[in-house]
């Protein structure tokens, strides 16, 4: 498949900032994925939702104190998605450098 064969969740922009970045941490609070990500908490929080109704994203609301707190945590299947998302990306710009 070509570019089309790559998966559109994660394809987003923000959905791919926001998936990369918690690859790369155990989790992640809302306000941490908000300033690395500059989103809006509205978009953040949409796009966050987008994730987690398709497993790629756990998210629980806990309280650090009296603050809330939203943990965000990639899935093993977000995992797997992100790396057959990569592999696809990378079999796509191969076989157009040729």
């Amino acid at each position: 498949p070509g570019v089309t064969g790559l998966d559109r969740l994660i394809h987003e922009p923000a959905r791919l900032l926001i998936v990369t970045i918690l690859s790369t941490v155990a989790s992640a609070d809302f306000l941490f994925l908000q300033r690395e990500t500059s989103l809006t908490k509205g978009n953040l929080s949409a796009h966050l939702s987008r994730l987690e109704e398709a497993g790629y994203v756990k998210i629980e609301k806990t309280f650090k104190g009296k603050l809330s707190l939203t943990v965000c945590k990639l899935t093993a299947a977000g995992k797997k998605a992100l790396t057959q998302y990569r592999q696809q990306l990378q079999n796509f710009m191969d076989k157009t450098a040729e």
